[in-house]
């Protein structure tokens, strides 16, 4: 199913974590803090007075690793009355309807992902949170990046996927960020074709846990002036291919 959802679950941030480890080793996250006491689980923060939102574009989870996540698992604290859902789209999908054409042309091809343009110095989320608001930040020491492929084959289903997102993916390698431009819009436009798409509306409680191989996300941005809080664990996975 790529995403899998919980209803009515209680966790403390310790069997948050507990739960995590049973799936890989996880990820404590290079550019923003994580709990003092349980580092491997990262609050993500909405407040009343913030605009901007963790996750608010269309994305896959530090992809920007040698060897990315194999899942991540969002449980919710609070949620608003109206609006705070979050959208997976189904990139086995997004790869099985694309044309012969585009399947011939980038077949065997890798993308540069980066954490630049999101975590860098004057990346969006640190730009935004440089204050200290509601998430709080480390400082960028080093800027992480890899190269993989742009059709991935998934581990354990042996499926193919289309890999690139518009937050981390810089280029094509071996192309400049012009000349890939065109390309990579087109991918991310059909990545997220409706139809490929389901959308998680959040209750106290609810967990979500999906699949980074294979799925893409996106953290809606439509409430403000309503306080939303989330605990995120990552577990690590393997290097693409």
């Amino acid at each position: 199913y790529q995403v899998i959802f919980f209803r009515d679950q209680e966790m403390t941030p310790e069997q948050h974590r507990d739960f995590g480890k049973r799936f890989g080793d996880l990820h404590i996250h290079e550019y923003v803090k994580g709990l003092d006491a349980v580092p491997e689980v990262m609050p993500v923060i909405k407040t009343e007075a913030d605009t901007f939102n963790f996750g608010g574009t269309w994305h896959s989870d530090v992809t920007y690793h040698t060897t990315p996540p194999l899942g991540s698992i969002l449980y919710a604290l609070e949620a608003p009355e109206v609006g705070g859902d979050t959208m997976f789209a189904n990139q086995y999908l997004a790869y099985e309807t694309l044309s012969d054409g585009m399947k011939e042309l980038l077949e065997g091809r890798k993308a540069v992902h980066s954490a630049e343009p999101i975590y860098g110095k004057t990346g969006a989320f640190s730009s935004r949170y440089k204050q200290g608001a509601s998430m709080a930040t480390k400082p960028v020491e080093v800027v992480l990046e890899s190269q993989h492929p742009i059709f991935r084959t998934h581990p354990e289903t042996g499926r193919k996927s289309l890999y690139v997102n518009g937050n981390f993916v810089v280029n094509l390698a071996g192309l400049s960020a012009i000349e890939s431009a065109p390309i990579l819009q087109r991918l991310y436009q059909h990545a997220t074709t409706p139809e490929f798409c389901c959308r998680f509306r959040w209750r106290k409680g609810s967990v979500a846990f999906w699949d980074n191989g294979c799925v893409q996300h996106y953290a809606v941005n439509d409430y403000t002036g309503q306080r939303r809080v989330m605990h995120r664990v990552t577990v690590m996975g393997d290097q693409p291919y």
